[in-house]
């Protein structure tokens, strides 16, 4: 049936809508008759001579009539596209008792709380609890509500933002024209163009976020003390999508007697940091083992200016194992480096996941005093291994070429260096209190005074692990 209007002008169609199954539905399909009929807002006034025709097409009875009328202010202050008028009462409130007091129990021990552990508590308390909970999804837009009811926010560090270079378009063109001729002229084939960074880690991988109760000031983090005990693991990819083994380096004099998983390349450096002969180590054992690298196909690795990979000795080292440099100018790792674009923060992301499952349920050891001891260093090994694992290859072809590392030479693939993908509200530089001994901007400040910034109040000179 059409819709009289009742000014006098022509009937109006009737709106595409069936019969709805719930209040919500039919609210939102009295909203379009009326205003289509009536103009907008003054639907909530609809006079006696079209609500049968409502309640026979749309379900509407007079009582939700009454409902919206008594609350015109609320409604006509909702958003257009904002169907329902939700109450705040949750469908499922045993469920979420649980999940609430799983909540405040991690976050009164210290333990890191994220949106997708809610979510999986969730789903595995609704299996074991099927009469509390028919029909359970545990959706993304449930989460959100429950986060509402129970006055919960995430709460996270600041972000430090890298400060890049004032000619920063011109050093970004002459670092993709020379990787370019370079490919043009060698031929590289993609599993020879390589990408290699050292990032710091520390023993306490503890996140920037956690779910907590709104207006608290202070946000406790339970760890095992060790935040300023740092590592290095570096990382290595080809264009093709292969990842080469990490490399780990731990602060020790000596090698550790432990049996280390295989799939890492483990060295120790008394201050836990990269140098020359690190370098070297890594060139041999890494970069020199990669797939085809025995064979000294002629290849391209980039890499940044940290000065390890700058000194003569290192220079040689690569002409030998026919290897050419494109070395990153300073400030520009956050745009044309692919493992800082794309890879060291989902890499990141899941050991700090590994590390807040070892907090909650992990094996750990304690002291005579009663703290508790980092993970192993063989735990740490395994950490590193299985996120690196869990990097698919299309994320690392991708990463290359957009950062116009391994786009096709005929410009068809150039469209990669301009897409943005969604990154996540979450740190990905060190914070205020951190330095990165690997940053590129250090590469004219002199080794010991890096070496004095590096050390950290509770830090021993002797300190040989855990």
């Amino acid at each position: 049936m059409a819709c009289r209007n009742f000014r006098g002008r022509r009937p109006v169609a009737e709106p595409p809508y069936a019969a709805f199954g719930n209040e919500f539905q039919a609210y939102d399909g009295f909203r379009v008759l009326a205003g289509s009929c009536l103009g907008r807002h003054v639907f909530l006034r609809v006079p006696q001579a079209i609500r049968s025709a409502l309640l026979r097409q749309y379900g509407v009875t007079e009582k939700m009539v009454r409902d919206w009328k008594a609350n015109e202010k609320a409604l006509r202050s909702m958003p257009r596209g904002k169907c329902a008028l939700r109450r705040g009462t949750p469908h499922w409130p045993e469920l979420e008792k649980h999940v609430a007091d799983m909540v405040n129990e991690h976050r009164q021990s210290g333990y890191i709380v994220t949106r997708n552990q809610i979510r999986l508590f969730a789903l595995q308390w609704a299996k074991s609890n099927p009469d509390h909970s028919n029909r359970f999804k545990a959706t993304v837009s449930w989460c959100t509500r429950f986060f509402e009811r129970h006055n919960l926010v995430l709460r996270q560090k600041t972000k430090i933002a890298q400060k890049l270079p004032a000619d920063l378009e011109a050093k970004v063109n002459s670092f993709h024209r020379y990787v370019i001729q370079q490919r043009n002229k060698h031929g590289y084939a993609l599993s020879s163009i390589g990408n290699m960074d050292e990032t710091p880690m520390n023993f306490d991988m503890v996140g920037n976020r956690t779910v907590h109760p709104k207006g608290a000031k202070t946000i406790l983090i339970k760890t095992t003390g060790h935040e300023k005990s740092s590592f290095t693991v570096v990382l290595a990819c080809t264009a093709d999508g292969a990842k080469l083994r990490p490399m780990i380096i731990f602060k020790r004099k000596t090698m550790p007697k432990l049996k280390f998983p295989v799939g890492c390349f483990v060295h120790v450096h008394e201050k836990g940091w990269m140098d020359e002969e690190g370098v070297k180590l890594w060139l041999d054992n890494v970069w020199s083992r990669r797939p085809g690298g025995l064979i000294q196909k002629r290849s391209l690795l980039v890499w940044d200016m940290f000065r390890a990979h700058l000194t003569p000795s290192t220079k040689q080292r690569l002409a030998r194992i026919n290897t050419d440099a494109a070395v990153i100018p300073a400030g520009l790792t956050s745009l044309v480096q692919p493992l800082d674009v794309c890879l060291n923060k989902p890499f990141k992301d899941r050991i700090r996941e590994q590390w807040n499952e070892w907090m909650v349920s992990g094996e750990k050891s304690f002291t005579k005093g009663g703290n508790m001891r980092a993970p192993q260093l063989d735990v740490l090994c395994k950490f590193v291994i299985k996120a690196w694992n869990d990097i698919d290859a299309e994320t690392v072809i991708k990463s290359f070429k957009k950062c116009g590392i391994s786009n096709s030479l005929d410009g068809m693939e150039d469209d990669y260096l301009w897409q943005d993908e969604e990154k996540p509200e979450a740190e990905t530089t060190p914070s205020d209190t951190e330095l990165d001994p690997y940053d590129d901007c250090l590469t004219n400040v002199p080794q010991d005074v890096i070496d004095l910034l590096m050390i950290s109040d509770d830090e021993q000179e002797d300190f040989e692990g855990f």
